[in-house]
């Protein structure tokens, strides 16, 4: 975790007088109903094991970088990103931490626990909180301790009355999280779609390699199972692009407070998707876990509105 460690403090700080404009929300908005409905966009995809998916998902987010890169003309600017090697080192770092969180996250759709999922980006403001004073040493206010011991207990008690500890929400959480903090250090020093495109290409030799293997050995789906199909796994490129960049432009446009409350809407999207799509088991005990959850984010919610507040008065 050291390339985490590269700045002493969080590089960018958005002001919270910023203003909040119509095209901030629908770009904002737009972009997690996007990540919202990802649970039945990855269910058409049942056919392809959740390595292959993610091998496909860097491959086609590269392709779709490099003609959006081009289409905008800023080559030069590629050029200077990857000759500082401190931020290719971290967006390297950043690309391994998202694919990890996606690949968590295909299986979880692969394998029917869609409700996990979503309990891990509810946990992932917790998660996030946690990072901000471990790594970043932000000192500690008391109602963030108090939402981070929330989540510490509705983790023991899904733990304890589950009997099995529910690591691809945790494991979504952290990943997230890590890779939140990432991009939060060096995205102001490449633009969106220059950046997710240097992680993919980092990633790109594994991935591509994996397909041809596969492909090889007769046991891909990209040419195996008819031409709609393969169109489908080229489309994993555009649907992890467009989302990011509709964020991009909505955190640009929005203050942090809004743009908090507007990153609910993804895994409440999906837990509804879980319970009322795929109907998953939903015992008392997980609606206890996530009843503590909300209450977490509730308190957290709170504080971050508060200190928004009292800046404003200030």
């Amino acid at each position: 975790m050291g390339w985490l460690r590269a700045r002493p403090a969080l590089a960018y700080t958005r002001p919270v007088e910023q203003r909040t404009d119509e095209k901030g929300l629908a770009s904002a908005f737009l972009a997690h109903g996007l990540w919202g409905v990802f649970p039945l966009y990855f269910h058409l995809l049942s056919r392809s094991g959740a390595v292959e998916i993610v091998a496909h998902r860097i491959a086609w987010t590269l392709v779709f970088c490099v003609i959006g890169v081009t289409v905008v003309g800023a080559w030069g600017k590629v050029r200077s990103v990857v000759a500082d090697r401190g931020l290719v080192a971290t967006l390297l770092g950043a690309g391994v931490l998202v694919s990890l969180n996606w690949l968590i996250y295909i299986y979880a759709v692969a394998t029917d626990r869609v409700v996990d999922g979503a309990l891990g980006y509810f946990i992932n403001p917790l998660v996030t909180v946690l990072l901000a004073i471990v790594v970043v040493r932000e000192k500690v206010r008391t109602a963030q301790l108090v939402a981070l011991l929330i989540g510490v207990a509705a983790v023991l008690v899904i733990v304890i009355g589950l009997g099995r500890v529910p690591w691809i929400s945790l494991g979504l959480a952290a990943s997230f999280g890590a890779y939140s903090l990432a991009k939060n250090r060096v995205g102001h020093r490449a633009s969106p779609v220059i950046g997710l495109g240097v992680e993919a290409l980092a990633l790109a030799p594994v991935s591509v390699g994996y397909i041809v293997v596969i492909e090889l050995l007769g046991r891909g789906t990209f040419t195996t199972v008819s031409p709609a199909y393969s169109l489908l796994l080229a489309t994993t490129g555009v649907v992890t692009a467009i989302p990011l960049l509709l964020f991009a432009v909505g955190a640009a446009r929005l203050n942090l407070v809004t743009l908090a409350f507007i990153q609910y809407v993804t895994p409440i999207m999906q837990f509804l998707i879980g319970v009322l799509v795929f109907h998953e088991h939903m015992p008392v005990v997980r609606w206890v876990g996530f009843g503590l959850v909300w209450a977490a984010l509730v308190v957290l919610s709170w504080d971050m509105v508060r200190r928004a507040r009292s800046r404003g008065a200030a």
